[in-house]
């Protein structure tokens, strides 16, 4: 008699066990798409919001750009459009349009002021009197209106309104591996340290608020980051 007693007790007990067992696994699972669903629906959240506002904007601003556009013709010879291979999300290379800000041969420019880098940290470079700079370019530059055509980078999908802005190779190419998470994400056209101070911030900082940007990211937080950049790019501070 006390032998069945104990065995069914026993079974009793496996049966509360793997009823226990297989109640966690359903909670876990539930747990974890839920959180594939809240990951995706971010995703989905952020693309929409690239998609309206960029396509809104160069449809609303396409006036300003042909007048803009004239005025860059007019003051010096070469393109109105600067387009550049940059770096984007897990190291793949894009088209990058900016509108021209310096003279036409500027890139080879470069490589003669190098000596005179302003960038404490020396992977970018930056210089506040930047010789290569037109007149016309130095107004755009300092608003960040030679930004805007990158809106049809964000539109066609190779960036987002918010992101880590993104580097050209030459500048990947001294990176460091904890540099390189910069390029975990999409890069964007504004960013923490666009809000924060611009050029003024050194390289190190950057690549520090931008990792931190990564591991925090959500819709919410870009919303932010947009309406900031609003005054950043009034008042010019750290443009250049």
């Amino acid at each position: 008699m006390e032998i069945n007693d104990r065995k069914n007790r026993e079974e009793i007990m496996d049966r509360v066990l793997s009823a226990g067992h297989g109640a966690m696994l359903v909670s876990s699972r539930s747990k974890i798409l839920l959180w594939k669903f809240t990951i995706k629906f971010s995703y989905f959240l952020k693309r929409l919001l690239d998609i309206l506002v960029s396509g809104t904007a160069l449809l609303v601003a396409l006036p300003f750009f042909i007048m803009l556009g004239i005025a860059i013709r007019i003051e010096s010879r070469g393109p109105v459009i600067f387009t550049q291979k940059r770096v984007g999300k897990d190291g793949r290379h894009f088209k990058f349009y900016k509108f021209r800000s310096m003279v036409s041969d500027a890139e080879k420019l470069k490589d003669k002021l190098v000596q005179e880098n302003e960038s404490k940290d020396g992977v970018i470079f930056k210089m506040k009197k930047d010789p290569r700079i037109t007149k016309i370019g130095a107004f755009i530059r300092k608003f960040s209106i030679d930004e805007l055509p990158q809106l049809l980078n964000v539109l066609i999908g190779d960036m987002s309104l918010v992101g880590p802005r993104p580097p050209v190779p030459r500048e990947v190419a001294e990176y460091t591996l904890e540099d390189r998470k910069r390029l975990h994400a999409k890069p964007g056209i504004t960013c923490t340290w666009q809000i924060s101070g611009r050029s003024d911030i050194p390289f190190k900082i950057q690549a520090e608020l931008d990792k931190e940007y990564i591991r925090s990211k959500s819709f919410w937080k870009d919303i932010r980051i947009l309406l900031l950049t609003i005054p950043a790019v009034i008042t010019g501070k750290g443009a250049y």
